[in-house]
Formats: structure tokens, sequence, C-alpha cells
């Protein structure tokens, strides 16, 4: 009796096995896929902040002050994030800018999530859905009046 039960339950470590796998996978991947452009959204975010502190060291007197601090912080951003792998095609000339405007200077990311895809592609899984399920832009802003 044991022996004809053994060859029954042959093949269900298998199908436990590939149940389990496709769940921890999910997991993992979910994991993975968010913790890149969570790591990017905390970059854009400090690097905002740090070209808004570093504009204030400018002399208001100073010629071309606009230009000035609007370049400052164009090149504190290129500066901090310049640890961004080429793969993912981030350039602070065309997805960052930096306006000063009425006594505020407003330095803004928008970087579309798009060029994240073709580094890390979405998994679609059933149940769940498009892993990862991102904004069209993942955007930074800090501003400040001086």
């Amino acid at each position: 009796m044991k022996a004809g039960l053994r060859r029954k339950q042959k093949g269900a470590a298998a199908i436990e096995f590939a149940l389990v796998f496709v769940i921890f996978f999910a997991v993992f991947y979910g994991l993975v896929s968010y913790s890149l452009p969570l790591l990017m959204m905390q970059s854009f975010n400090e690097s905002t902040a740090e070209a808004v502190r570093r504009s204030v060291a400018v002399d208001p007197t100073t010629t071309g002050y606009k230009n000035t601090i609007e370049t400052l912080s164009i090149t504190v951003l290129k500066q901090q994030l310049s640890w961004i792998p080429t793969a993912l095609q981030f350039n602070a000339d065309t997805d960052a800018t930096a306006l000063y405007a009425n006594g505020v200077l407003s330095v803004t990311i928008n970087y579309p999530s798009s060029k994240l895809y073709q580094v890390l592609p979405r998994l679609v899984l059933p149940g769940i859905g498009a892993v990862p399920n991102l904004p069209t832009l993942l955007t930074a802003k800090s501003s400040l009046q001086f």
C-alpha cells in the first residue's frame, strides 16, 4: 500500500516547488525592481536641495546673477548625479531645469520612467500586474526664496 502511495506522490514536490518559486520570484523581482527607482528619487531630491543650498553663496550684486545661479544649480546637479550609469540615460541638460524668477530659485528634475524600463524591464505578473508600476515621470523639486 505504501509503495503505491509513493508513486502517486512522486511529482508533488516539483509542483509545490514551482508554486513557491513563482511567489518567491515575484517578491524578489519586486524588491529589486523598486529599489533602483527609489534610489534615484532619493538622489534627485538630495541633489536638487544641494543645488539650491549652494546657490545661496552667490553674491546678489553679481552681474548676470540670474544666469549665474541657474548655471551653478545645473552644475551642482551634474556633480551630485555623476554616479548614475550612462545606461539610465540621465542628462541634466534635458532632464533638469533651474529657474530664478521673482526672487525664487526652483530646481526641478523630470526623469521619464520609460528610460528605466530599458534597463529594468517590466514584468507582468498574473494577479499583480506590471512590476515595477511607476509614474510617467520621476519628479523632484526644491525651491528657495532669496
